[in-house]
């Protein structure tokens, strides 16, 4: 009985020996079995460079794998496999000129064992390489300097629209009407996708000048009765519509009760005359003011530069000393490449428009006359002539912000000979509302446009000049105000030569004119009442 009790109780330990050890082999199968799938699965693929949103083509580039495989991963874009490039450790993809819409990524990582196929991750995506469609007005025309502007346009595909820096919201057509309170000589609006392509369109914000006829005063003509009233006199009959007077002149002085530190620093500010008073006196006449601002002929501001230290505020001969060709005398030329000479006459331009000057008109806004070669402009790293434009884009926003409109006076010869003194009228139209160039027919050589002898022949010579300038300008809002000679330098001057100086510019479809005398005194027979 015993024996039998304990061959059942040793068969039975057998029977649950073999049961443990195939327990045991099958758990060993089955964790073998998890790690051989767990080699195989994909959940290591790791694809970057395809955000929630469209890409463009170049963001293609952008694409990157990463896998546990080393080697055999291959790449396909739309069912064509593509080549990769190994960067870091991952395969980019090199991909170019997808075209736009849907696309599918598909990534083929070999099993190991090879036997065991592969494993495929799909992504699909957008190509977006079209900016939106944006259409905005070319120009703006507010009703005078410092007034808003409205932008108006449509916009197709856009996720984002800015005008002037600022967000506007498309209506569901894709309409928008923006107002910008202060414009600037520009303004930009830009239309951004989803994939970020952008389009953009930039406005130039025209300012009609309300014409003028204008005669010259100097700060000092200003003070005296016998200058002053005659001009005055010519305002309030209808023959002058407007005066300018200097702000600063060619000496370097400051004629009026300017406020600008580094004016009175190097002891240039003289006020001869109160702008306020003056402005107000003027205005209530009906008469509109221009300052004229004498920019790069300043002795005084030359002079302080240099004995204080400062040569590089200063054009200078290739040898190193103050440029003093011509009549100009020492120091007479400060450098339109440096930033503080360059300030200094924005903020005198800035304070005037501030005062209430209708106009802030440059003069000498130039570099000296004389070869280039020759001269040494510390700073200068662009040419002459695209440093005064800058000086120019620099100025205008200063002024208008103020309500006043900018001009620059230059030379006759500059429509047909912008590098002789740095006066590019194309490069220089973009950053005024008028120029006036100085078409005295005594400044003009024999043969000028085709005139035997200019001073002798006004009429000819300010008619052919100005149609070159108004041809320099053509496509563009800028207006010509032209410069007109009302003093004899050879050849007697009186109301007749004037009157057809004024004809010429009228030929030209210019109504508008400046009358310089350097006595101040006017020859009042030459001009009729306005009509």
């Amino acid at each position: 009985m015993s024996d039998a009790v304990s061959g059942a109780a040793r068969a039975k330990a057998v029977r649950a020996d073999r049961f443990a050890l195939f327990g045991a082999g099958s758990i060993a199968l089955l964790f073998l079995g998890f790690l051989l799938v767990r080699s195989m699965s994909t959940e290591d693929v790791e694809i970057s460079g395809l955000p929630d949103r469209p890409i463009t083509p170049a963001e293609v580039g952008s694409i990157q794998i990463r896998s546990g495989a080393a080697d055999g991963v291959r790449v396909l874009l739309d069912g064509r496999e593509v080549a990769t490039a190994d960067r870091q450790g991952a395969l980019a993809v090199q991909a170019a000129g997808l075209p736009d819409g849907p696309h599918e990524l598909r990534v083929v990582v070999p099993r190991s064992p090879s036997w065991f196929g592969s494993d495929t991750t799909t992504r699909t995506f957008t190509v977006d390489g079209s900016p939106p469609a944006l259409q905005v007005e070319d120009s703006l025309r507010p009703d005078g300097p410092n007034r808003p502007v409205t932008v108006v346009g449509t916009v197709q595909g856009a996720a984002q629209v800015t005008v002037a820096g600022r967000l506007v919201v498309p209506d569901p057509q894709g309409g928008f009407s923006a107002v910008v309170d202060r414009p600037d000589r520009e303004v930009q609006v830009v239309a951004t996708d989803a994939a970020g392509n952008r389009a953009e369109k930039t406005m130039t914000v025209h300012i009609r000048h309300p014409g003028m006829r204008a005669v010259h005063l100097t700060g000092l003509a200003w003070t005296s009765d016998s200058l002053r009233e005659p001009v005055l006199a010519m305002a309030r009959q209808g023959k002058i519509d407007t005066i300018e007077l200097d702000l600063k002149d060619e000496s370097g002085e400051v004629v009026y009760d300017s406020a600008v530190p580094m004016a009175h620093q190097i002891g240039a500010v003289k006020g001869y005359y109160q702008a306020r008073q003056v402005l107000d006196q003027l205005h209530g006449m009906g008469v509109r003011v221009v300052g004229r601002l004498v920019a790069f002929k300043d002795p005084v501001l030359g002079a302080a530069s240099w004995n204080g230290g400062h040569p590089e505020r200063v054009v200078q001969t290739a040898d190193g000393r103050p440029w003093t060709s011509g009549a100009y005398g020492s120091y007479a030329f400060t450098n339109f490449a440096d930033p503080v000479v360059t300030r200094y006459n924005i903020d005198i331009a800035a304070e005037a428009a501030a005062l209430g000057f209708d106009d802030v008109l440059y003069d000498y806004v130039r570099r000296p006359d004389g070869h280039i070669e020759q001269m040494r402009i510390p700073g200068l790293t662009t040419t002459p002539e695209a440093a005064i434009a800058d000086f120019l884009r620099q100025t205008q926003p200063e002024v208008r912000s103020r309500g006043a409109l900018l001009g620059a006076s230059v030379f006759g010869i500059s429509v047909d000979r912008p590098t002789e003194i740095a006066q590019d009228i194309r490069q220089i139209s973009r950053f005024v509302d008028y120029i006036s160039p100085m078409v005295y027919p005594s400044h003009w050589g024999p043969g000028e446009f085709g005139v035997g002898n200019p001073n002798a022949q006004p009429y000819d010579i300010v008619a052919r000049s100005l149609a070159a300038f108004a041809k320099a300008v053509e496509g563009t809002d800028v207006q010509i105000i032209p410069w007109l000679q009302d003093f004899s330098l050879g050849v007697s001057y009186g109301p007749a030569e004037v009157a057809a100086q004024i004809d010429g510019a009228r030929a030209n479809g210019m109504n508008s004119f400046l009358l310089w005398a350097a006595n101040c005194r006017y020859h009042d027979a030459a001009l009729g009442p306005a009509g």
